[in-house]
């Protein structure tokens, strides 16, 4: 359900910068998301299309880049992709690991006229 407030964000920001750039229309809008970063990119196209009516933005489309994770161990520092559920080290089986790529959320660029 937080994929509403997400896509009011971007709705937000998206409008602002239009209209700091004095366009007309927002035509499209690229998003990067992380692997771990739990959004749902239906829930987003979905939330989208009801709150972008009647505004610049109305016929924008999404884009989504999605970005692989990425953990590294803070004990060998050995960075790996986790492959399921299990998230321990491959290297050394230690549990002590932190995110280091994957859980990015941003709105990368916005293309207007």
């Amino acid at each position: 359900m937080h994929e509403l407030a997400v896509t009011q964000s971007i709705l937000e920001i998206s409008l602002r910068h239009a209209k700091e750039a004095g366009a007309s229309q927002v035509t499209g809008i690229n998003l990067v998301i992380g692997e771990f970063a739990s959004i749902v990119d239906d829930s987003v196209q979905f939330y989208w299309e009801l709150l972008a009516e009647g505004t610049l933005a109305k016929n924008a489309k999404l884009h989504f880049e999605r970005i692989a994770g990425e953990m590294t161990c803070t004990n060998c520092k050995y960075s790996f992709h986790p492959t399921d559920t299990n998230f321990s080290c491959p290297k050394c089986a230690s549990e002590f690991v932190q995110i280091t790529k994957g859980d990015e959320f941003r709105v990368d660029s916005i293309d207007v006229e």
